[in-house]
């Protein structure tokens, strides 16, 4: 229970320790967040709104007795097929159509309104209107600008860039440009007044790229699953504009629709009527036949001495003249597609084979489409030509599926003749003459049935054609959905705003978090080390700053100072013994190793203990920079030799302690220095030296603490040559310099008992990472940051 309590805790301190970091970056968050919101609100201020027109229409499903394609629902050909609602999406934004609704309502062509910060197109209520004397294929193509300024009633400014000099000129008169040719203005008398003076762009733009941008930002979709009703919404900034692009898309559609229907029900009666013409000429054939047998063999024709053999046969008979019909519709259906030159629309006739159905009706779908196209392009098109070869492909189709099924309903007649021969060799007693004209007869009355129900159809097909309804019923108009813009969205983009106001800072530090691998304060350490104390934390000092503390100063240095003090001494304390020799360490020079080896000195000095600091760096010596100011004053040195330092010592077998310790008084502290002395080939032989183990030996028994200023232990092994004299080690680390990874060498030593006594001490411990000493103050030395500093 207690372990899980703890681990509780520990859970919430992180957590704790997570919010606190970033909410001590709450002005960044502030300032981003006001920054974002002023951009958002400058966005929407100078952002071109844009309204909502929505329309409905309903598709119209053709029934088979509705269709123009239904003249021969009696023969079983083509009858009416369902629409589907996905395909008259498609079709409704086609590409064609969009051109077709550009180009009827002038779109490629703009009038701009020029502003100081934003521009506005001028839709309805022009001041001036334009006339292009080229042919509309060029200005359809043409992609071209001009700029005019209306000076007067009888004279503008015309010029081809905005700040160029204007060139003046009358109204009527032609305007000659290398792109669109000759333009001629004219005013617009009833609105001329509302922009007289101000400068106008007119921007002229391909139609298929306007067509093309509109059928993007076009939303076509059905209102509900399975329904005929269809939405269409499309967005733009002026409302007028939106309605009527939406109203012209659907009169195209329905227009072409319609004139789609035509071009199919003026084919079929064109293939009617020939076939009547022919159908007729057999007919007459016939008759005459007819009228021959029976004037020459004078028979009456009633057929009664045949009847009996007739009327067994009748069956046999049935199916022979359908199958010889079939044959003919098949043999004129091939024969009219061979002689069929060009691309036209070809009559839809079922001959017993869905697939040549079918492949009539696409074909005759995509000569619609080519003829639509080629309003706007021509046949070199490069769709145009992907047209043509798709037609090519559909039409040798459909020639090979007629010219096996000729074949194969050529075999039906040829079995059904030798069936009927058969039949007529048991009649062979019956009268030949008056086989013969019963045989002329039943052509005679199968080519007139046929004959008088093409007639039937004829007309029935025409009417159709011109009674054929909208392939659409408009249910809504195209109306604006309110009157409050549907972009920019306020609320979405103030929102949004806010929230990228927040996630800048948060994902700025939470990157510089994920990516850091430094040391920043001593409950980051703590994390690190685990139970090898942190005794304290040193903060930043500013240039100005003193570097040494006095006895009684009370800047968060020197409390933080105090702090590190009570830590050792209780360590100390706890020991027992006479455990007084103190190392500065660090991993590499720059850390602040000496500047605490000082200060430490100085604080142990303040409470009137005797202090002796060694400057055991002997490779690097910066000990002497820290007593050499103003504020210290050597009281005083015995010897016979007054430079002297630790090198000398080690060297020397005739130096005494007293010929190096450099009594010193800083501020009010009295301290005792060795310094390092010159710099010696040979460090590390030195260190080794029975003489240093002496001096740490006598120094820690005259003193109250000894505090030895080492060498980096990264760097050299100077420091681990000495360790085991030490009962103390303190391993300085610099806050925003040291790397977590570091931490692990000393740790390392510690666990192979290299290193006894081992603390740590953050050194350059920014404000804003202090713990609460450095945070809240105490005392004369706080201080207050100012509001604007982070």
């Amino acid at each position: 229970m207690v372990t899980d309590s703890q681990g509780l805790s520990g859970d919430g301190a992180d957590l704790k320790d997570v919010i606190s970091r970033y909410a001590a970056q709450w002005k960044w968050f502030v300032l981003t967040t006001i920054i974002s919101l002023v951009l958002a609100f400058i966005y929407i201020r100078y952002a071109t709104p844009e309204y909502a027109a929505k329309a409905k229409i309903q598709i119209i499903e053709d029934k088979g007795s509705g269709s123009e394609l239904s003249a021969f629902q009696d023969l079983n050909l083509l009858g009416g097929m369902k629409n589907k609602v996905e395909d008259e999406i498609e079709i409704l934004n086609s590409r064609s159509n969009f051109l077709e609704v550009v180009d009827n309502l002038d779109l490629n062509v703009r009038i701009i309104a020029l502003g100081n910060v934003k521009d506005s197109e001028i839709y309805k209520n022009r001041p001036f209107n334009i006339n292009f004397i080229e042919s509309d294929s060029i200005i359809n193509s043409a992609s071209f600008e001009f700029f005019i300024e209306l000076s007067s009633e009888t004279t503008f400014g015309f010029s081809l860039e905005r700040d160029s000099p204007l060139k003046i000129y009358s109204y009527g008169k032609n305007i000659t440009t290398k792109e669109v040719g000759d333009i001629v203005i004219t005013p617009n008398l009833p609105y001329f007044n509302n922009y007289k003076g101000e400068k106008i762009k007119v921007s002229i733009d391909p139609v298929f790229i306007v067509a093309e941008g509109y059928q993007k930002s076009i939303s076509i979709s059905p209102a509900e699953e399975l329904s005929n009703i269809i939405d269409i919404t499309l967005n733009n900034p002026i409302k007028q504009k939106g309605i009527d692009i939406i109203n012209e898309l659907i009169l195209t559609y329905n227009k072409n629709a319609i004139e789609d229907k035509k071009v199919v029900a003026d084919r079929t009666s064109e293939f009617i009527n020939n076939r009547i013409q022919l159908i007729a000429s057999t007919l007459t054939t016939v008759d005459q036949d007819a009228q021959e047998l029976m004037t020459e063999k004078g028979i009456t024709g009633s057929g009664l001495e045949v009847g009996a053999a007739v009327q067994v046969s009748a069956a046999s008979r049935q199916q022979l003249d359908n199958a010889r019909n079939q044959l003919d519709i098949v043999s004129n259906l091939k024969n009219y597609i061979s002689g069929e030159s060009g691309y036209n629309t070809m009559p839809v006739v079922d001959v017993g084979n869905g697939a040549i159905a079918q492949t009539t009706a696409k074909y005759n779908e995509l000569v619609a489409e080519r003829n639509r196209l080629l309003k706007s392009a021509d046949a070199q098109n490069p769709i145009i030509v992907n047209l043509d070869q798709q037609l090519d492909q559909l039409k040798s189709t459909m020639q090979s599926s007629l010219v096996a099924m000729e074949r194969n309903v050529g075999m039906t007649v040829g079995t059904l003749q030798n069936q009927m021969g058969r039949i007529q060799g048991t009649i062979y007693s019956a009268p030949r003459n008056q086989r013969d004209l019963r045989n002329i007869t039943r052509k005679q009355e199968t080519t007139e049935s046929l004959y008088l129900y093409l007639l039937q159809k004829r007309e029935e097909s025409q009417i159709m054609a011109a009674s054929s309804p909208a392939k659409s019923k408009v249910v809504d108009s195209a109306y604006l959905e309110g009157d409050t813009p549907v972009t920019p969205k306020k609320p979405l983009i103030y929102l949004a705003s806010f929230i990228l106001g927040l996630l800048v800072p948060f994902s700025v530090l939470y990157s510089k978090d994920l990516l850091d691998n430094k040391i920043h304060n001593k409950t980051g350490l703590e994390k690190l080390v685990k139970d090898v104390p942190v005794l304290a934390e040193l903060p930043r000092l500013a240039k100005k700053d003193q570097q040494l503390v006095n006895k009684d100063d009370r800047s968060v240095l020197g409390e933080s100072l105090r702090i590190l003090r009570t830590n050792l001494d209780y360590i100390i304390k706890s020991k027992g013994g006479r455990n007084n020799v103190i190392f500065v360490t660090s991993s590499v020079p720059g850390e602040g190793k000496t500047f605490l080896s000082s200060n430490l000195a100085m604080i142990f000095a303040s409470t009137d203990k005797k202090v002796l600091l060694i400057g055991a760096d002997i490779r690097n010596p910066k000990l002497y920079t820290f007593f050499n100011s103003k504020d210290v004053d050597k009281l005083g040195k015995p010897g016979r030799n007054k430079d002297a330092g630790l090198t000398e010592f080690l060297y020397d077998d005739s130096l005494t302690s007293k010929d190096i310790i450099n009594p010193m008084l800083v501020h009010t502290n009295t301290i005792d220095v060795i310094y390092s002395g010159k710099i010696p080939p040979n460090p590390s032989e030195l260190l080794m030296s029975s003489r240093m183990k002496d001096l740490i030996q006598e120094v820690s028994l005259k003193y109250d603490y000894v505090v030895v200023d080492t060498a980096p232990l990264m760097v050299v092994t100077d420091t681990l040559l000495i360790s085991e004299y030490a009962d103390h080690i303190i391993y300085v680390t610099r806050a925003g310099s040291t790397e977590t990874k570091v931490i692990e060498y000393p740790l390392k030593l510690r666990k192979e008992g290299k290193l006894k006594g081992l603390s740590f001490i953050v050194n350059d411990v920014k404000d804003s990472n202090l713990g609460y000493g450095g945070k809240y103050g105490y005392g004369y030395g706080k201080t207050t940051k100012k509001w604007w500093k982070f």
